[in-house]
């Protein structure tokens, strides 16, 4: 499959806009990590930020991608079946009780991989397919970007 350009933005569907907003959130928490690493952060603390962020944000996204964006394409379309073999993969790493510092690292590079896939790759052949319907079905059901609020510890600043 083609991808697309890097620098040239990529024009959402209205409906698949609150999605791509909570990408850059994803992105935002690679980058916590690694600002993380340079000030010598605890791994447990920014596991804890990883469990909170995950419960609060990233679990309600991955159920609307696999509800309402993944069926455009169909369970066996390949890049279907990649994003969540993804998912899956992800799931695990949020949940990872040892070796922190080594899941951490996997989780920022792992996660940041999967959002560009996303954003580049799948949501373009969804865009490509999907019709007014599945647009407003996702629309009914995420009309508005997933707010998981403030977390206490700010260990990225």
């Amino acid at each position: 499959m083609a991808e697309a350009p890097k620098n040239k933005p990529i024009k959402r569907h209205k409906a698949i806009q609150p999605l791509s907003r909570e990408h850059h959130q994803g992105l935002l928490l690679c980058w916590k990590i690694g600002k993380g690493f340079e000030k010598d952060i605890e791994p447990e603390r920014m596991m804890n930020y990883l469990a909170w962020f995950w419960e609060n944000h990233l679990k309600l996204h991955f159920e609307i991608e696999e509800k309402y964006v993944f069926p455009v394409l169909g369970e066996n379309h390949e890049l279907v079946e990649q994003a969540l073999e993804e998912h899956e993969h992800l799931k695990y790493l949020f949940q990872v009780k040892e070796g922190l510092a080594d899941n951490l690292k996997t989780v920022r590079r792992d996660l940041e991989a999967h959002i560009r896939f996303e954003e580049r790759i799948l949501f373009n052949e969804v865009q490509k397919i999907a019709s007014e319907e599945d647009f407003q079905k996702l629309k009914e059901h995420h009309d508005e970007e997933i707010s998981c609020g403030l977390y206490q510890d700010e260990f990225w600043i």
